[in-house]
């Protein structure tokens, strides 16, 4: 049974998305003494309260693997969060979690940062994440960062899963009453809720038939309309690469990194579904804007990023970064 006690852990990682949280902790080694996983962090819909219970649910889960019964479990908590995406965002977050005990010194970053670090070997490059929504962040070693807010329409944000499916269904109501050009779309989105139109699908989605939340069903289908030679639906596609694109060459540009070899991290389900036509467009624009850009996908799980960071602050041997990728990877 394990003994309340400072621990001589060095790192509790955290790395949580609106659908699931991971917790890891790590000793100074880079070894891995226990993990654990627990729901979605939503602060913005539950509170910051509750969203943070979610996050004690996977510590607890990790503290019980590695035979720790109580707080404090860690020297420092290294924590990428989703919504987390404003400097008072982070700071509210890291006085909540502080507030619980369960390590010494507390960080908190965007969960951005936790794929950005996943993929490089030092803390140096640009991530963008192209998920529900989009989102880009870049780091170098002397600390500078570049990111942006993130907050959806309200700060200049286009794509992800919601945007493209919201735009596909917008050019395939036009399509079907006459406002805009022929698109393939206009048949199959509706059926793929097993609907012959878009007035069916419109009627669904207005009256509660079909959730709002199944809309990010429908990004698969809008790609595979687009790979079919659709102009409608290529043009979408399009758009999320040229976004994507002037993300990650505006981040590399504020960290003067424009004119060196460097990694450009993509992650997030959009990016790692590896679309053809998506891949190819924005490895072309990306070569035009940052002809030294590197760009990669990203497949290393996030949770390793924050523990990384975590070491990275714990000035950890190299044998450690070592030891910890091969637990993960």
């Amino acid at each position: 049974m394990g003994v309340s006690r400072p621990s001589p852990v060095a790192v509790l990682a955290l790395d949580a998305g609106n659908s699931k949280t991971d917790a890891a902790l790590v000793a100074a080694d880079g070894t891995v003494l226990g993990t654990g996983r627990s729901g979605g962090f939503q602060p913005p819909r539950t509170g910051i309260g509750p969203a943070v219970d979610v996050l004690g649910e996977a510590v607890a889960e990790a503290a019980s693997a590695a035979g720790l019964a109580g707080p404090p479990y860690a020297v420092r908590v290294s924590a990428c969060l989703a919504n987390a995406d404003l400097p008072v965002e982070e700071r509210q977050l890291a006085d909540a979690i502080a507030a619980r005990g369960w390590a010494r010194a507390v960080e908190v970053r965007n969960d951005t940062f936790a794929i950005l670090r996943a993929g490089v070997d030092r803390p140096r490059g640009v991530a963008v994440v192209c998920g529900a929504g989009i989102n880009c962040v870049g780091m170098v070693p002397d600390g500078r960062t570049a990111r942006f807010p993130a907050l959806g329409r309200i700060s200049g944000d286009w794509g992800g899963g919601s945007g493209l499916a919201e735009e596909a269904v917008w050019w395939a109501a036009r399509a079907e009453d006459g406002r805009g050009g022929p698109t393939a779309l206009a048949k199959a989105l509706p059926g793929h809720f097993g609907l012959t139109a878009m007035a069916g699908l419109i009627e669904a989605l207005h009256l509660g038939g079909i959730p709002r939340g199944r809309l990010h069903e429908l990004v698969p289908v809008l790609f595979a309309v687009a790979a079919e030679g659709d102009a409608v639906a290529s043009a979408i596609v399009e758009r999320q690469a040229q976004e994507v694109v002037a993300l990650a060459s505006v981040a590399l540009e504020r960290l003067g990194l424009l004119a060196e070899e460097v990694p450009v991290l993509l992650g997030g389900g959009i990016l790692a579904a590896r679309h053809p036509q998506l891949d190819a467009r924005i490895a072309e624009l990306l070569a035009a804007r940052a002809p030294h850009a590197r760009p990669s996908v990203v497949t290393a799980p996030p949770v390793l990023g924050a523990a990384l960071l975590g070491l990275d602050a714990a000035a950890a041997p190299a044998e450690a970064y070592e030891r910890l990728r091969a637990h993960f990877e």
